[in-house]
Order: structure tokens, then sequence, then C-alpha cells
């Protein structure tokens, strides 16, 4: 692949010219090991299905990280924008989310590998853990599971420094220009502050957060289910790496679709929603025209975190209340 380096934040970017296109204690406490085993001597691998096809990602269950709807258009297809055109606007891109632009960045082809490393290491955490635990675990718990569970591993400098960097980059170097709302990688979520919405594997932060989701689903009715709330920074680093992973590692076009870590307001109180039954649909624009969506809108206190006409440089998300 021929290309140049490109500074981005405290790391480097492949920018691709052939493409067209005082801390407290944790909130969640390890559990206890009953077979304590040493951690294993873990090597660099390749990508996730050639080193353990038995634990494949699996990531279609939240908004952005699974492969878009039948119809999205794709590199080659009739789109009505130009790739090669450097006047390519926000709103090509936030419409076109799951294409590749001149301008994006594409992380570095000897780091590639690294990022299959740890988001290996981070699916097996989540096998650990469990997906619900997952979902608000924080950077030193991850730490102490991966030191105590061979089967996780301990994480090697490298991989540590590889996710100090993908945290501590500039997002707007992506073309994301969301607010970055968390700033210590090792923040925490404390478990007085937050609730286990029942029958969902998801939590909701208590007051605002929870009141307005039971207001919700009180105006609606039981069609509208939670799909997605709150993600620690562990979470959305794993959602993120699992996006640039099936991008060919374009962190451009992942940011599209997955807010970079630290960047996620599912992280400080927003929640996504859907209709029951969808499943993957629920993360698409079709939910627009639900009428679960339509009454939302109609109910007049309910907004939209990113819109179709954002500048932020986000796909349009129907499904993704804002909150705070």
């Amino acid at each position: 692949m021929c290309g140049s380096v490109a500074a981005v934040g405290t790391g480097y970017l492949w920018r691709d010219k052939e493409l067209l296109g005082e801390q407290d204690s944790p909130a969640i406490e390890p559990m206890a090991l009953l077979d304590r085993e040493s951690p294993l001597p873990v090597q660099t691998m390749g990508s996730v299905r050639e080193v353990d096809t038995g634990l494949e990602i699996d990531t279609h269950l939240e908004d952005g990280v699974a492969d878009s709807a039948a119809g999205t258009a794709k590199a080659g297809q009739t789109t009505g924008v130009n790739l090669l055109a450097s006047e390519v606007t926000m709103a090509d891109r936030v419409k076109h989310f799951d294409l590749d632009f001149r301008e994006d960045l594409f992380l570095p082809s000897e780091e590639q590998a690294l990022l299959e490393s740890v988001l290996l290491r981070l699916k097996r955490a989540q096998k650990v853990v469990g997906h619900g635990k997952f979902n608000v675990l924080d950077f030193d718990s991850l730490l102490v599971f991966a030191d105590s569970y061979s089967s996780i591993g301990r994480f090697t400098p490298k991989e540590l420094e590889f996710i100090e960097k993908m945290f501590s980059t500039r997002a707007s170097d992506y073309g994301f220009f969301g607010r970055k709302v968390t700033d210590q990688l090792t923040a925490h979520i404390r478990e007085k502050d937050i609730v286990k919405v029942p029958y969902s594997g998801h939590y909701l932060f208590k007051g605002e957060s929870l009141q307005y989701y039971d207001k919700l689903k009180k105006d609606i009715g039981d069609q509208v289910i939670l799909t997605s709330g709150i993600r620690s920074n562990v979470k959305q680093l794993f959602l993120f790496l699992a996006k640039a992973s099936t991008t060919g590692y374009n962190l451009s076009r992942a940011s599209r679709s997955l807010a970079p870590p630290g960047h996620s307001y599912h992280g400080i109180g927003d929640f996504d929603v859907g209709r029951v039954g969808w499943g993957h649909a629920n993360f698409t624009d079709r939910f627009a025209d639900t009428d679960e969506f339509k009454r939302m809108q109609d109910l007049g206190y309910v907004q939209i975190r990113y819109t179709e006409d954002n500048r932020l440089g986000v796909r349009f998300e129907p499904w993704h209340i804002k909150v705070v």
C-alpha cells in the first residue's frame, strides 16, 4: 500500500493515496478466582479469525459496528458524490458514511496486527466478565482480569501503548468533531450510580437518564426497548476497534459510525432505543420510518444526538437519544 505518514495527535496514521475515497476503587470488583492460573505468554497476533476462530468478534448488536443494511451505497456504485474531489463536504461524509474518502486516515500497516491483538483480548475479557458487566467495566479492572485469567492474558507493553494512543489521539483528525466527554482512560463508573434495565443486558445512570427512559416507555409503550445504555471507555474502545477492523483500518470511516473512545455520550448519560423484534435494523436509517420513532418526535421532548444535518461528522442515528 502506497502512502505517506501523517502526524495525528499523539500518534501517526496512514494516509493512503491509492484509496478513493486519585482514582477511587473500581466500580466492578474482579470476581474471586477459584482456579487461578498464571497468565500465558502472548505473542502479537494477526487477525482475529486467524488466531482463534472460536472467538470471532460478535458486534452486530451495537450501533454502527455491523455492516450497514442492504442498500447502503458502496464504493464503485453511483453515490452522487465524487470520492476523488477535494471539496467533498461534511454532508457528503455523513450521508455516505460507509465509503472511503480521499482525506480519510488509516491505521499504519505495521499497527494493524496490534489492533487485532488488542481486539481479541478485549473479546476474551468480555467473555470472562459477561456482556452486561463489560458495558461498564473500567480500565483498571480490565487489567486485573487480564492479569488473573490466562484465557485473556496480560496486555503487553506495546498493546497498552497502542490503547493509550487510540484514546489520546485527537478525534478531529479522523473527521469526528464531537466533544471529548471523558478525559481519563481509567475513568470508572460507580455501581451505586447505575441500574441494570431488566431484560436488556444494559445499564442506565440513575436520575435523569433512567427517568427519561421510564417516561419514554410510558409515553410510547413496551414496543420501545433499550438497545444500548452506558458504555465505559473499555466498551467504547472495543466497539471502535471492531469497527476499524471491518473498514480496512480506515479510522475516519469508523468514526463516522462509532465515537472514538472518550467521545461517546453513552459514557455520561445518552442511550439508544429500538423497536421490539427488529434486531440490527434498529441501528439503521429504517428506524426513522417506524411508528415508534414518529411518535417519539411527536412527543416534543425527544432529541436525537446525531441528526441528518449534524456537523459532527457522524452518520444519522435516529435511535440515539440525547440526554445530556
